[in-house]
């Protein structure tokens, strides 16, 4: 494929400092590929000149204070084009911040870095990885995720402004600036993304869309030969089109369009040719392989480029430096001003948002959790769930979020507090939307930028939100996954409704807390954890039917939860143990009971978190599973995978083992053996071997 308006001509020889550092980002990018023997190097070198614009003349950003809060984001939601990134951080000389955020006085990325893409332990894996590299600001790779991604920083740039700028005293005014292609925008999660920032009308966001018409497969007409601009003013975006993605001066006035549109997001359409100036160029060829050393020589020729690898001329990257720091550092400087004076005349909020800044609560931000009296008909832990979110969102105000168009079945909605909205982005109650998938990654952008966010919906429907709630623990976010509805006792909504395999999936997903409360108190135990421990993301998984509220004066307090998982019922030397969680704990604590009754000694154990009991020492794992009572069940109303490691070759599981059905919910607990008189049938069995 050729493109005459891109071709290599005269661009390549004014050797200008502009020609120059464009240069010297497409060719890192073929020699680091090239040297892993594994890549994409064909966008980052079409893409060179939309990075160096970008950066160079707009992105407000300090290299040496790279977590400054008022800076720009820029995502690379296009995570396969990582070299582009990593070149930019080395020639901007970001400067590396370790896991604490304290600086090292090292470089973000360094050449030799570079030179290590794709290594094992270095800073430039494959795609972007927060956390990992300073300047990343999420991880991407999983196309889409960072399209939903920046629309959640949007929405923080707008809420922290509604709710801490004050007259004279502008905290909050960034950008977020979004890489995306035609991938991105072939999945569904970019547009579930893209109508949500249209509805709300978030003007402070910017989509960059390299049209460069390849996939993997080779042309995108193969399956996408849509209208993207014309779908993106059907959302309320404001759309520009750049012909030539090397017209730098197209490219700043449709960056200077951007920042000039007060009323709605930008898209920003580019085209380009992937692997620009080389044999491959405007070929899938150019996608995800190296382009070969013959073809990388032949390459640097069109550039008018010195047969050498890793080259960085003299004084581009300063250069570069310079250009971003003379535009960033002022603002930043001027920020911390600002914010000294705003702390004397608004001490309360200035000291709330150091909280927010650091990543720490208010004293007493769990004062108001509630403790829940024992009562045999109890509450759906929904339920339970709803009045203590409200009962710490009154002292903790980042703490917000919302469901994908279920609120008032999840119970996630703060009372008394408005919604998020254009018009009132101070709202507190997030409404995403029938957009599972765009919730979870829109959640994640907003936990990237300092808030306590949640997203709620039907545990079915994680189905529909895998990749952003996997994100999400990948980069130890403190994102908070609300799933109600969490088995076959939704009832009559049927099996398409009703979850079974989804604790598996959810438990063996490393770093994720997946705790199923037993009632009301452990519900309380378990938001008290979420809101404390920030260092991972949750899923707290609730009810529809309500659970009975136990009695701590007879059983064992709910506090226990922070183990994961305790001894709630006992007897001396006990010959069986029931082990359950959520729902069915109170339908073990029954069989304890007729077991007790008929002079068999048993134990209940509540098991709420698998991960938190994991990471216990051996001594307390033993103190509550003794080896020696080998008679053990499982009740859940889940799959079975995964119980064994619990209930060991003798023990027996009262689980699911298909789907459900549609009946009232009592019927299938019948149906399925969720009774007290199964559970204690199957603990003979058991201890009869």
């Amino acid at each position: 494929m050729t493109d005459t308006a891109t071709a290599p001509t005269a661009f390549h020889e004014d050797g200008s400092p502009e020609r120059l550092a464009i240069d010297t980002i497409r060719t890192l990018s073929m020699d680091a590929v090239q040297k892993a023997n594994s890549g994409h190097p064909g966008t980052p070198m079409a893409l060179a000149p939309v990075g160096w614009a970008l950066w160079a003349k707009f992105l407000r950003y300090d290299p040496g204070t790279p977590d400054w809060p008022n800076r720009d984001r820029f995502v690379l939601s296009v995570g396969h084009a990582s070299m582009l990134l990593y070149s930019l951080l080395h020639l901007a000389g970001v400067k590396e911040l370790d896991r604490s955020g304290k600086p090292t006085g090292q470089p973000a990325v360094s050449l030799a870095d570079i030179e290590a893409f794709r290594q094992l332990g270095s800073k430039t894996p494959g795609h972007p990885e927060f956390r990992h590299t300073t300047g990343v600001e999420t991880t991407t790779g999983p196309l889409g995720q960072g399209c939903g991604n920046s629309v959640g920083m949007a929405i923080a740039e707008r809420w922290l402004a509604a709710r801490y700028n004050k007259p004279g005293f502008t905290l909050f005014d960034h950008d977020v600036y979004t890489l995306c292609g035609d991938g991105d925008l072939m999945e569904g999660v970019s547009a579930e993304a893209a109508s949500l920032a249209g509805h709300l009308k978030l003007s402070n966001l910017c989509w960059i869309y390299d049209s460069n018409h390849i996939s993997i497969e080779g042309s995108t007409e193969l399956a996408f030969d849509e209208d993207v601009g014309k779908r993106f003013e059907a959302y309320g975006w404001h759309v520009i089109h750049v012909a030539d993605a090397n017209d730098i001066a197209a490219l700043t006035a449709a960056f200077t369009s951007f920042r000039a549109t007060s009323d709605r997001p930008t898209m920003i359409i580019v085209r380009s040719v992937i692997g620009w100036g080389s044999p491959r160029a405007g070929s899938e060829k150019a996608h995800g392989e190296p382009l070969g050393a013959e073809n990388i020589a032949l390459t640097k020729q069109v550039y008018g480029w010195p047969a050498k690898d890793f080259y960085v001329p003299e004084g581009v990257q300063p250069a570069f430096e310079q250009a971003i720091t003379e535009r960033g550092r002022p603002l930043r400087e001027e920020w911390q001003a600002t914010f000294a004076k705003y702390a004397e005349v608004e001490p309360e909020l200035a000291a709330e948002l150091a909280l927010v800044f650091a990543g720490k609560l208010p004293d007493g931000w769990d004062a108001d959790i509630p403790t829940f009296a024992a009562d045999e008909k109890g509450m759906a832990s929904r339920d339970a769930g709803g009045k203590v979110l409200n009962a710490i969102a009154k002292r903790v105000p980042w703490l917000i979020g919302g469901s994908a168009d279920l609120a008032p079945s999840t119970k996630t909605d703060i009372k008394g507090a408005p919604s998020f909205e254009p018009g009132n982005y101070g709202g507190a109650n997030f409404h995403f939307g029938v957009r599972e998938h765009a919730m979870g990654a829109v959640v994640n952008g907003m936990t990237l930028s300092g808030l306590r966010a949640y997203g709620s919906t039907f545990f079915v429907f994680l189905d529909y939100m895998r990749p952003p709630v996997r994100l999400s623990a990948l980069m130890e976010l403190g994102s908070t996954w609300i799933y109600t509805h969490d088995s076959i006792g939704v009832g009559e909504d049927g099996p398409t409704h009703q979850p079974i395999e989804h604790l598996a999936m959810m438990r063996a997903t490393p770093g994720i807390d997946t705790i199923r409360p037993a009632d009301a108190n452990e519900v309380a135990e378990a938001w008290r954890l979420i809101v404390r421990d920030g260092a991972h993301p949750t899923a707290l998984i609730l009810s529809r039917q309500a659970l009975p509220t136990l009695d701590r004066g007879k059983y064992e307090s709910a506090s226990g939860v922070e183990q994961g998982a305790y001894i709630l019922a006992d007897s001396p030397d006990p010959q069986v143990i029931l082990i359950a969680t959520g729902s069915e704990v109170s339908l073990a604590v029954g069989a304890y009971e007729q077991l007790k009754a008929e002079g068999i000694a048993a134990r209940v154990v509540s098991m709420p978190s698998w991960f938190r009991f994991e990471r216990q020492d051996t001594a307390y794992k033993e103190k509550v599973l003794p080896a020696k009572v080998t008679a053990r069940v499982a009740v859940e109303m889940g799959g079975e995978m995964g119980w064994d490691r619990y209930v060991g070759a003798r023990g027996r599981t009262v689980t699911m083992h298909g789907f459900g059905a549609s009946a009232p919910a009592g019927k299938l607990a019948e149906k399925f053996g969720f009774t007290v008189a199964n559970v204690v049938k199957v603990a003979k069995e058991t201890l009869r071997g």
